[in-house]
């Protein structure tokens, strides 16, 4: 009898098509930290065009002044020369459109509000891409507007210690931060590990990030190895950054549009565009971003960084 009173129980299933079930809000993998964005400086444009002014490099009064024989009293002459067709960056604008059935919105808006959830996914999408196009873009992105004179190739292939400290050498005037894939960034670890000198940690931008020479080394994927975010296999080449941020340090800044109508958030707006006659609503969401090098020394790539050379030690 007991046996039977057991079969007949209120089972687990049953019982779960009346309890609340704890639910969360949408789960979004492809999303990053974004680090770049939070450490490079930005500047907000009024007009959407920002120019950078350089001085020619070469002979000038100030040249002239400064090898001058100090026992002749004659004051050198002239003007310091400007580029006449100076780089002008142009804000690119990245957008995309949400559109919400409104049935569905009032129906299903408990726990979680659907447009707000919409809405936010739509707005994470365009600041992963602004990162990407910041680092690749082939107008402006940042890897396209390095100098010859600024591009190294690592000597092994593997990133050693050595090759970060030439990129130093190429941005030695207050660099900021490297930049660098998370495999490459494993592939210096043990490099560093190999020849007994581990790098040391730093906390910024409320995150902890290990430091070569002190410098910060920011993690991206956005800085490919063979063309992927997350290749699949082990071997493969990346490039490695070393930037100068800040105006005031002729570094490289971010650019972005302020003051647009329905800012949410720097350089991005969120605008309704209305609900149409099967009752859909229409979201327009928009972000305007670029980035300048203000001088040539204010970045450095260490280029054909291979990440997939690893070492077998000797277990005690």
């Amino acid at each position: 009898m007991a046996e039977k009173n057991a079969l007949n129980a209120l089972g687990k299933e049953a019982a779960s098509q009346l309890a609340n079930v704890t639910k969360t809000p949408p789960q979004y993998g492809a999303l990053t930290p974004r680090w770049l964005t939070k450490v490079l400086e930005f500047k907000g444009l009024e007009a959407g065009i920002y120019r950078v002014n350089r001085v020619v490099e070469g002979d000038s009064p100030l040249d002239a002044l400064c090898s001058q024989d100090p026992k002749k009293v004659e004051i050198p002459k002239g003007y310091v020369e400007y580029h006449a067709k100076p780089r002008e960056y142009q804000l690119n604008s990245i957008a995309t459109i949400i559109n919400v059935d409104t049935k569905v919105s009032d129906v299903y808006s408990a726990p979680f509000d659907q447009v707000k959830e919409q809405l936010a996914l739509g707005i994470e999408s365009l600041k992963e891409r602004q990162e990407s196009q910041i680092i690749n873009s082939d107008d402006y992105g940042l890897l396209k507007n390095i100098t010859d004179t600024q591009r190294l190739q690592a000597r092994y292939g593997r990133p050693m210690p050595d090759d970060l400290d030439e990129l130093i050498s190429k941005v030695w005037k207050d660099p900021s931060f490297f930049l660098a894939h998370p495999r490459a960034i494993a592939a210096f670890e043990r490099e560093c590990t190999r020849r007994g000198v581990p790098p040391v940690t730093v906390n910024i931008a409320g995150g902890t990030f290990i430091a070569w020479r002190g410098i910060p080394i920011i993690p991206t994927n956005k800085l490919f190895v063979d063309g992927l975010k997350n290749p699949k296999g082990k071997a493969g080449k990346t490039n490695i950054l070393l930037v100068r941020t800040g105006e005031a340090k002729r570094g490289v800044i971010g650019l972005y549009q302020a003051g647009l109508p329905g800012e949410q958030s720097r350089g991005l707006s969120v605008r309704f565009r209305g609900i149409d006659d099967n009752g859909v609503a229409s979201y327009l969401l928009s972000l305007y971003c670029s980035a300048a090098i203000l001088a040539d020394d204010a970045i450095a790539v260490l280029e054909e960084v291979e990440v997939g050379d690893y070492y077998d030690y000797a277990l005690n």
